[in-house]
């Protein structure tokens, strides 16, 4: 049920598939462990070539590594540091081409190229954390691919609220 393979026609109408399956995930769950375990393994087999994808969570002072797929990741993030950092601090998604040429970027897996960082924001304007994706390959990210995790981000905060 879950799988790239369940995904058909163009990107965006793939992403709807995507949102609707992760809807279906988290429908009637509110904690936020469960939810991010299941969205990072449904986002990392979905989606061609990822290394990683998962979450941290905002502490109150630093982001720290929760449910993910992928090699073993940074445990703490500091607000001023890193694409995560940026996309925490900022409030805004980060899609970044190439993670080499971006200031302060924080090498967790050396393989990673290319990295889209979207971040979590309560309906109250609270920060709850980042969702995260990493990818071998340059410039993997592009609008769509933003938008729709961006939903699934979306999603993702609605089951906590």
């Amino acid at each position: 049920m879950f799988t790239s393979e369940s995904l058909s026609g163009s990107k965006p109408e793939q992403y709807e598939q995507l949102l609707a399956q992760a809807r279906a995930l988290v429908h009637g769950e509110r904690d936020r462990i469960a939810n991010a375990a299941n969205l990072s393994a449904l986002v990392y087999h979905a989606l061609p070539q990822l290394n990683w994808a998962g979450f941290y969570f905002f502490d109150g002072t630093e982001l720290v590594v929760g449910p993910f797929q992928g090699l073993p990741a940074c445990v703490r993030i500091p607000l001023d540091k890193g694409v995560c950092g940026a996309a925490a601090s900022s409030r805004q998604t980060q899609r970044i081409a190439d993670v080499h040429a971006f200031p302060g970027h924080i090498a967790c897996d050396s393989a990673s190229n290319s990295e889209l960082v979207v971040p979590l924001v309560s309906s109250k304007g609270e920060l709850i954390g980042v969702f995260d994706l990493d990818s071998p390959v340059q410039d993997r990210f592009d609008v769509e691919d933003q938008h729709g995790l961006e939903a699934i981000a979306r999603a993702f905060v609605e089951s906590l609220e």
